[in-house]
């Protein structure tokens, strides 16, 4: 406050309105940084034994096969389209979540061949009754010495403070990624 009364003595003297403006503006600009964002990204490496081309290979071509690879997905069917792998194909899940079930909509948003990632587009069901925006994006990448990370970020905006950040998928996700390596290894 010292510094502004400098600044300001320097041209005329300071108005208690424009100090207590800038007070207010500074206390305001104080307290959003103390507020929790509603929007959020949560990333996670899982180191796995499989290589990343099976893994790749798994999500971009076989996707409809993950449901009978882990029993946290319990189902999975084209709710519109006919390609599973198509951006414009929407699937609907069934999974558990924390415990419960739980369902959403599902479309690929972009694939990348290259860096072997895929940005999924999760929305409808239990999703939109506690996030305007969902996302994951998975990615495989070899390891030096054989077998793969899988890096997951779950990108999300949540329609309220009250709403806890998804880390029930980070589990999830978790959970499926070493259920699905032990069947990858088989393969």
């Amino acid at each position: 406050m010292v510094f502004l009364s400098h600044i300001c003595s320097q041209y005329s003297s300071p108005s208690p309105i424009f100090v207590c403006s800038i007070s207010c503006f500074l206390l305001l600009l104080l307290a959003s940084f103390f507020t929790m964002s509603l929007a959020g990204k949560i990333t996670t490496e899982i180191g796995v034994h499989a290589t990343a081309a099976k893994w790749f290979n798994l999500f971009a071509t076989q996707l409809h096969h993950v449901q009978n690879l882990t029993d946290r997905v319990h189902g999975t069917k084209l709710h519109q389209g006919e390609d599973w792998h198509h951006n414009e194909t929407v699937k609907h899940w069934t999974y558990t979540i924390d415990g419960k079930a739980t369902t959403c909509l599902e479309s690929i948003e972009s694939i990348d061949e290259q860096n072997k990632t895929i940005t999924y587009k999760l929305f409808s069901g239990d999703i939109d009754h506690k996030y305007k925006k969902f996302k994951f994006t998975f990615q495989a990448i070899d390891k030096d010495q054989g077998g793969a990370f899988i890096k997951w970020t779950v990108e999300y905006e949540r329609l309220a403070e009250e709403v806890d950040p998804p880390y029930g998928y980070i589990e999830y996700l978790h959970k499926c990624t070493k259920d699905i390596d032990v069947h990858l290894l088989k393969a």
